[in-house]
Formats: structure tokens, C-alpha cells, sequence
């Protein structure tokens, strides 16, 4: 039952964010286009015509993974699976959206500082959920 709790508990970030982020994509899609600017047009032309490259689809589709996997770790039968894939999501989250070294300013340095580790500690608890013993 703790289990369980706990999965809810730590699902409820990544389902809010994945419908946050359908309803209103603007301004993460505007986050995000940076970072995907300087990774995906350095691998476009070598992929294939059906993936998509655009921020704002690609922005659309992690909130998609967000609330699928949020929604499996929290009601569905391998919550394992759904945490793993979780935690692979924030990665590229984490950089395109918390890159506090690339701030000057020290205030907002440090708010996206506190989100980068924000982003870790769930990154870790997702990696437990993924591998404790039942």
C-alpha cells in the first residue's frame, strides 16, 4: 500500500506537467527550441522524413510520454517500466528546460539551479521505483 501511495505521489508531477503542457505548449515550446535547435538540426538530415524535428510537435509528444508513463506508474501493471521511462524523459527536460550555467543573471541562475536538482531527486526516485524489490 505504501508502494503504491508512493508511485501516486510521485506520478502526479509528470501527469499535471503532460496536461499542463498539451493544454498550453507556448511556453515550453519556446524553452525547449534552443536546445532542440542546437541538437535535432545536427541529426536531421540523417533522419527519417517521419520523425518529427519541430519543436512545438516534439514539445507535444514528451508531454504525451509525461502523462502516459505518469498515469502507467501511478495505475498501470508495470509501473517499473513506466518509471524507467520516466526518468529517460527528464534528462533531455532537464537540460533543454534547467541550463542554470547558462544564465547570468544570479537570481534566475539560481531558480533554475533549484529546478535542476528538483529534476535529479525525481530522476533518483523514479530509478528507485524502477528497481526496488517487491
Amino acid at each position: 500500500m505504501v508502494r503504491r501511495l508512493a508511485r501516486l505521489l510521485l506520478a502526479a508531477v509528470f501527469i499535471h506537467s503532460g496536461v499542463d503542457t498539451l493544454r498550453h505548449p507556448e511556453k515550453r515550446v519556446a524553452t525547449a527550441t534552443p536546445w532542440l535547435d542546437s541538437t535535432i538540426l545536427k541529426v536531421k538530415d540523417k533522419l527519417p522524413e517521419q520523425v518529427p524535428t519541430d519543436p512545438d510537435t516534439l514539445v507535444k509528444l514528451d508531454a504525451g510520454v509525461k502523462l502516459v508513463a505518469g498515469l502507467g506508474l501511478a495505475f498501470g501493471p508495470f509501473p517499473r517500466f513506466w518509471a524507467l521511462v520516466l526518468a529517460g524523459d527528464l534528462v533531455p527536460t532537464t537540460l533543454a528546460g534547467h541550463a542554470f550555467w547558462q544564465h547570468d543573471d544570479p537570481a534566475n541562475r539560481a531558480a533554475h539551479r533549484t529546478h535542476f536538482l528538483k529534476n535529479l531527486g525525481l530522476i533518483g526516485g523514479l530509478i528507485t521505483a524502477a528497481f526496488e524489490k517487491s
